[in-house]
């Protein structure tokens, strides 16, 4: 489970083990294959979350590796998937891209909505985020820690 605040580079961490033979599932590659390209309603976002839960638990069940590039921006929904996939023996390893809002910062200003990968941010919302997000802690499971 890929866990940090938009821009942190979750998803070029994600990438890597793609290339490595992991399936990457994503919420911003499922909008834009959808033809969204601007933050959805509620609605869309909760049909598309229950499609790659489906899609997890498939990979899951056909012995797939599987990287969740989601920002887990909290306890609640880290523990969602820890549950999920608990009834099929598997204990998820949390990614947390620990990144300062700085590098943040910069990062977003080089996004312009070109692809599912460069979802646009303004600086206001970044910072929103970061100010959001809820860490993870070792007491909630395996945590990789990438500064």
């Amino acid at each position: 489970m890929m866990c940090g605040p938009g821009g942190a580079g979750k998803t070029t961490y994600a990438k890597r083990l793609e290339r490595d033979g992991w399936m990457r599932l994503s919420f911003e590659m499922e909008f834009w294959d959808r033809g969204i390209t601007t933050m959805p309603c509620a609605e869309v976002v909760a049909e598309v979350a229950a499609d790659l839960k489906a899609r997890l638990l498939r990979h899951v069940a056909a012995g797939n590796d599987v990287v969740l590039d989601f920002g887990f921006w909290f306890r609640r929904q880290r523990d969602e998937f820890r549950t999920l996939l608990a009834p099929h023996g598997i204990v998820p390893e949390t990614v947390y891209i620990a990144t300062s809002l700085e590098t943040i910062l910069s990062r977003v200003g080089n996004r312009h909505g070109r692809g599912a990968d460069d979802w646009p941010l303004s600086e206001q919302t970044a910072t929103e985020y970061f100010e959001r997000f809820e860490p993870p802690t070792p007491e909630e499971g395996p945590l990789e820690v990438v500064r």
